[in-house]
């Protein structure tokens, strides 16, 4: 991994960082927490032109999106990974930095979007990760991935519909969720099956978040 950008985050970020990921109980590579912040530095930088996400202070970033990410890694098996909808590379970026040999693709339909990732991959040397603008049900990728994440892109049944053909035979497909999105856990189409669903404990962050895991009925 390239050396990443100088952070310009204040010691508060790094250290909320590292007390997160103590929390998370996650042995990050080295350099690891260097490029996160190197990453919420750049995504403030764009975001006060283009706003790419709501959340404006770097400490909030890096509960509500670096650490929010983290949480699903000790649930993600091996393979390649698609983030659809990855607006702003999350949870796509943070994993690719934890996890830099894994194959990660970032999909948004915003080319305002796929612009900051095109430069966040670049500064942060991220040789794994390729970017896709196109909508999920456009995508043809020459083999499916073995796994789809989403983070607040729909519901249930709309992120498995559109995403079934991104998505391997034996593959899983998570989404992010915040309550137990019991309804929508009921509404699932036949072809989709849901294999577990893990709580999830962000550090810092006082509101409930689920990981949905489906996978694909033949």
């Amino acid at each position: 991994m390239r050396e990443p950008t100088r952070v310009a985050a204040g010691p508060g970020a790094a250290e909320r960082l590292k007390a997160g990921i103590g929390a998370l109980g996650l042995a990050l590579p080295d350099g690891a927490e260097e490029s996160l912040l190197a990453y919420l530095e750049l995504l403030g930088r764009w975001n006060r032109v283009f706003n790419l996400t709501a959340v404006r202070e770097t400490e909030d970033m890096v509960t509500r999106h670096l650490l929010d990410s983290l949480a699903v890694l000790p649930h993600l098996p091996a393979g390649t990974l698609i983030d659809v909808g990855s607006g702003a590379g999350l949870p796509g970026i943070p994993i690719a930095i934890a996890d830099p040999s894994r194959p990660v693709t970032l999909l948004d339909r915003s080319h305002k979007r796929i612009g900051f990732l095109t430069e966040a991959v670049a500064r942060l040397g991220l040789k794994h990760v390729a970017l896709v603008c196109a909508r999920a049900e456009e995508h043809r990728p020459p083999r499916p991935y073995d796994i789809v994440i989403t983070r607040a892109f729909a519901s249930l049944a709309d992120a498995a519909a559109s995403t079934r053909h991104l998505l391997a035979v034996n593959g899983v497909a998570l989404a992010m969720k915040g309550a137990l999105p019991t309804e929508e856990m009921a509404q699932l189409p036949g072809d989709a099956a849901i294999r577990a669903v893990y709580p999830l404990t962000v550090p810092g962050l006082n509101a409930r978040r689920h990981l949905v895991v489906m996978a694909r009925n033949a």
